[in-house]
This record gives C-alpha cells, structure tokens and sequence, in this order.
C-alpha cells in the first residue's frame, strides 16, 4: 500500500467487478487519488470504518445491484451521515435510486470517469 499523502484525497472504491475494478483503481490513482477497494461490501463496510474517505464510490451492476447497493449507502449514511458517496452506473440505474449524493455515468470513457469523480470530490 502507498504511504498517505495529505495532497491525495482518498476514495473507497467497492466494485464486485473483478476486471472492472483494478482499471478503475489505476485510473484514479494515475489521476491523483488515493484508492483502496474491495470486491464484497462487507469488506467495504470494515474498510469504511478503518479510516477516513473523502468519496465512497459504489459501482452498481445493472438494476439487480440497485437494492444491495442503496443497502450499503444507507448503512454509512446511518454510520455518518457528512460522508459523500457516489453511485457508478448506467442512465437507467441513476433514474431508479435516490440515495447516493452523486452519480458517475458508466461510459467507457476513462477521461470522463476520472472528470465525474473530480467534481463530486471536495477539493483540498
């Protein structure tokens, strides 16, 4: 793991997409981010709890993720309720849920990933 730097703001990302997942990860963390992430959202949950996170970014896999993933979200919004978390997923996806703050459109366009999470992310 990288030491923390006070420059990086941090993300936890929890994406059940194993060939998704680490491609996200570098592409943050070659943008600046300070990542850790994780497959299952249990493991996300104790993540959630270790340290501080400037974005909690929850993939939602099609309308099938939807109630797993408005579970975990309201469970840190419970846990804390100032935490900022992000949904990444597709149009139809973001018209169905209402708990994340924000969401990241899923279009393959690592540019436009990298963009989304800027500008939800709280700049130091």
């Amino acid at each position: 793991m990288e030491p923390l730097t006070d420059n990086k703001q941090t993300i936890l990302h929890i994406c059940r997409r194993e060939m998704l997942r680490p491609l996200r990860d570098q592409i943050l963390r070659i943008s600046g981010f300070d990542v850790d992430s994780t497959l299952s959202h249990t493991e996300g949950m104790s993540m959630f709890w270790a340290r501080p996170y400037d974005l909690v970014l929850i993939d939602v896999e099609g309308e099938s993720g939807i109630g797993e993933a408005e579970h975990l979200c309201s469970a840190i919004k419970t846990a804390q309720p100032g935490q900022l978390i992000a949904f990444v997923c597709n149009w139809r996806v973001a018209i169905l849920t209402d708990c994340p703050d924000e969401i990241v459109r899923t279009e393959f366009d690592p540019a436009a990933f990298v963009e989304g999470v800027r500008d939800i992310v709280p700049k130091h």
